[in-house]
């Protein structure tokens, strides 16, 4: 801050000048005693400089509403969401999330330090604060093929830039356990330019944890159950609260806050799809998932505001205080979390549900990204899973709503010496597909759960190496679903009696769409419907499910391009399990 825009603060604040605004007759949410508060609350700059009695250039009645702090996501992958950051922070911003902590890890993984930077131009001057969080595995495991490598050397001039936060999810924890010189040098980077280490701790049991923590790593957003929560904290980290569009871990999380140990606690999304974002909300759904299950509101809104801001650094955010900046809301209740305004450095942007700010035209993606689906012309023989009758096989058995999945030995439906799928028993055959390089890779499994009857689904978002990604009843279906990715140069497509029903193309990288939110949300919209021609009735989203399954660094068993892989042993594993007598 300078010395005028100093002296200008103070003035305010001591009452001998007006302020820019001053909002009045408004209830205001205290994040650090965790009370409701009454007075004038007064800004400059876009900042606050009191709360009493003030008067100011320009007045906004909050006619009894609340004036909360604005909303912090933890932890997201913007591209998750299908769009753009701009496209992204209309939508957010709409719900009350006025800062992001992102991690570029999907696009990174697919076009590397270009995807990065792309991610940093677009997310350049919004109304929605965007900080990067760096990826620390790309590829997220040497047991699969992205599109890019980087490497320490490769992520440290990313720290010059001032949205730049830290090292993202460090998600092989073989590496830090074996002391992978990349790996320590992508963390001791990070410690060197004073940055904030995001871990990924799936699965990890109390020592893991102990060697996580020496490792500098400070958060944890894996968490599944309220012991795994409370083992994190105990040992000094911050737990995010995921409530994505896949993994829902709130409810089994919350139980483990209390009033003693709350500010340890924080919330995020992670991955959560456009139309999720757009039905349900962002962060503010989890504050109402987290008050409709016990948690009094001013804690839940403190875990969303000001915890979040302490855990990443953001001194001059998450309260309503002087010299914190006027990013705020207008609630109307607390039991509902109903916004009625949103405000980024005391200017309104969002009313009633929508976004009325302003965001310039971003430029053109660079051509590169949007020719990323590099795959040869698959024949139906490649798809062939070989079996003898008896076999037995590895299956993957997806958990509905959950990331993680379980490892099955079952037996199935060989004929003329190879696997055919079986919709009656609910046994799919899945493929990943290497598209960035022409390997002609391609891993082959079966997967039990996905409850698609009929045709077959296909994707180019497939965390976390974003190979395409398909899943059917038969060769023909899943072979026109392959073609149809390929042609779009990215996105989703649902096939039925080799007739494509439905698309979303996402041709920035495979991952984003290069439209308006609103536009794409229809398709999406559109996509979820034509579901039901597959018989499909499950309570789940197929598409969102599929693209973990190639995830190698979840329990318990997943498929990348160079076959099945074994989360316990960390290694890749046949499909045949064994031959019954």
């Amino acid at each position: 801050m300078d010395q005028d825009s100093l002296k200008r603060r103070i003035d305010v604040s001591t009452k001998k000048v007006p302020a820019d605004i001053v909002i009045k007759n408004g209830k205001i949410i205290d994040v650090f005693n965790l009370e409701i508060i009454s007075g004038d609350v007064a800004i400059v700059d876009g900042y606050f400089a009191g709360i009493g009695e003030y008067e100011g250039h320009e007045t906004i009645d909050a006619d009894g509403r609340f004036i909360c702090p604005a909303f912090i996501d933890g932890h997201v992958h913007i591209e998750s969401s299908m769009i753009t950051p701009a496209e992204f922070s209309k939508v957010l911003l709409a719900h009350g999330v006025t800062t992001v902590i992102t991690d570029p890890h999907e696009i990174g993984n697919v076009s590397g330090n270009e995807g990065i930077t792309f991610m940093l131009n677009q997310s350049e001057g919004l109304p929605l604060d965007v900080r990067v969080m760096l990826p620390s595995s790309v590829p997220a495991t040497p047991f699969e093929n992205a599109g890019a490598v980087l490497s320490a050397q490769d992520l440290e001039p990313f720290y010059k830039h001032p949205r730049v936060k830290g090292l993202a999810e460090v998600m092989d924890y073989p590496a830090v356990f074996n002391g992978d010189n990349d790996m320590i040098k992508k963390i001791a980077t990070a410690a060197k330019h004073h940055a904030i280490i995001d871990g990924h701790a799936a699965g990890l049991d109390a020592n893991g944890i102990n060697i996580y923590r020496s490792a500098l790593i400070t958060t944890d957003h894996e968490c599944t159950t309220a012991e795994e929560a409370l083992d994190r904290i105990r040992r000094g980290m911050y737990v995010l609260i995921r409530e994505g569009s896949v993994a829902k871990d709130l409810k089994s999380l919350i139980k483990a806050v209390t009033p003693v140990n709350a500010r340890r606690f924080l919330f995020c999304t992670d991955d959560k799809h456009l139309d999720d974002l757009v039905d349900e909300g962002s962060v503010d759904h989890n504050i109402r998932l987290a008050i409709a299950e016990g948690l009094s509101p001013l804690q839940a809104i403190q875990m969303a505001t000001l915890n979040a801001a302490e855990c990443y650094g953001f001194h001059e955010k998450g309260a309503i205080s002087p010299g914190f900046k006027a990013d705020f809301l207008l609630l109307d209740d607390l039991e509902t979390i109903a916004i009625s305004e949103v405000f980024t450095a005391g200017v309104s942007v969002a009313a009633n549900g929508k976004f009325t700010g302003h965001t310039e035209v971003p430029s053109s993606p660079p051509e590169h990204l949007m020719q990323s689906v590099n795959i040869h012309d698959i024949k139906g023989d490649e798809l062939s899973i070989k079996l003898e009758k008896g076999n037995q096989v590895h299956v993957i058995e997806l958990i509905p709503n959950q990331l993680v999945t379980k490892k099955k030995i079952l037996p199935v439906k060989v004929e003329n010496g190879e696997f055919v799928p079986s919709p009656e028993e609910d046994l799919l055959k899945m493929a990943v597909i290497e598209r960035h390089r022409q390997t002609g890779n391609i891993g082959l499994g079966v997967v039990k759960g996905l409850l698609i009857k009929k045709g077959a689904i296909a994707s180019t978002v497939a965390h976390d190496s974003h190979n395409l990604v398909v899943a059917g009843t038969n060769n023909d279906d899943i072979l026109t679903a392959i073609e149809a990715i390929k042609k779009l140069q990215g996105g989703y497509v649902i096939v039925k009696d080799g007739s494509i029903l439905a698309t979303v193309p996402l041709p920035i990288s495979g991952l984003m769409a290069d439209r308006p939110f609103e536009k794409v949300n229809e398709e999406i919209i559109t996509l979820k419907d034509k579901l039901k021609e597959l018989d499909f009735k499950g309570n789940f989203d197929p598409f969102l499910t599929l693209s973990f399954l190639t995830l190698p660094v979840i329990p318990e068993i997943k498929l990348t391009d160079l076959g099945l892989f074994d989360f316990k042993t960390f290694q890749h594993i046949p499909i045949t399990a064994s031959t019954l007598l």
